[in-house]
């Protein structure tokens, strides 16, 4: 790592230029191992970078959009989803450059580093290195107590309940959108434990498949789970008795079922429901 930190401008050798761009390479795969990604991880990060730059004979801060462009809808056209992950990395790494070598390139070599990825071929979930702080417990009480108080305004206060329920205990307990949308009525154990627990269906690690797990409900998770299923649940049009009802219903009832006539199980609440109310309620707390 010869080459990084050098203010020598005038003159630099093409040789050096590519001594540099394998040093920020190397750089941006520490940066990232330090980050604390998987080893397999840290040679994807940097495939599509080298792969384009092959292909053209140079080095990345000398790549245009329109260069790579023509490349990707060329001889490095793969399959949609394979094509945005490659664009995403290749911005990840711009992003690295712009945001620890532009001026030192720019003083060396005379170019400004910017991203091909631009705005008419950057893919739509693009990420960031944006430092993400999470709201403070404070903040959070303060949220939950507004939603709660704007529960007697609502349209349908049933749903609005259900809802509140739905994101109060995603909070308490930390499970996924879709896990806590599996949910059945029968998979809540009030025994469980001190203040009792539910029974998710997780997603799994490393490719093992899915796996169950319990999870916790606390003291105020209890209290509140205990009034929706006591005040709230028996509002819907499905079947409360049902044990293997969903915990928390869609108020929708397809037309097949409503006109049976009968009582079913009826239908959870679907995980992209779930996240969109949640987004709402962000919005307009």
């Amino acid at each position: 790592m010869v080459t990084l930190g050098r203010r020598n401008s005038v003159g630099a050798s093409e040789a050096e230029e590519r001594d540099f761009f394998a040093d920020t390479i190397a750089e941006y795969q520490w940066a990232r191992d330090a980050a604390g990604l998987a080893p397999s991880t840290l040679d994807q990060l940097v495939q599509p970078v080298l792969e384009v730059c092959d292909h053209y004979d140079m080095v990345a801060w000398r790549l245009t959009p329109r260069m790579l462009d023509r490349y990707l809808a060329g001889p490095g056209k793969r399959a949609s989803s394979t094509l945005r992950g490659k664009l995403t990395r290749l911005d990840h790494y711009f992003a690295f450059l712009e945001q620890r070598y532009a001026g030192e390139i720019f003083r060396r070599f005379g170019v400004a580093v910017e991203s091909p990825v631009d705005d008419f071929n950057r893919p739509v979930h693009r990420g960031d290195f944006g430092l993400r702080v999470p709201p403070s417990q404070r903040a959070m009480r303060e949220f939950f107590a507004r939603w709660r108080d704007s529960l007697e305004l609502a349209r349908k206060a049933v749903v609005a309940r259900r809802d509140y329920v739905m994101g109060k205990i995603a909070y308490i307990s930390g499970v996924r959108a879709a896990e806590l949308c599996g949910v059945k009525l029968c998979e809540v154990h009030w025994e469980s434990g001190r203040w009792g627990r539910f029974l998710v269906h997780g997603k799994g690690a490393r490719r093992s498949g899915p796996r169950q797990r319990l999870a916790y409900l606390f003291e105020e998770g209890r209290e509140l789970l205990w009034w929706y299923v006591e005040e709230v649940r028996g509002e819907f049009a499905d079947d409360p008795d049902d044990p293997a009802a969903p915990l928390f219903p869609s108020e929708r009832i397809p037309r097949a079922l409503s006109a049976l006539n009968v009582a079913t199980g009826g239908l959870a609440v679907t995980p992209s429901t779930f996240g969109a109310l949640c987004v709402r309620r962000v919005r307009n707390s």
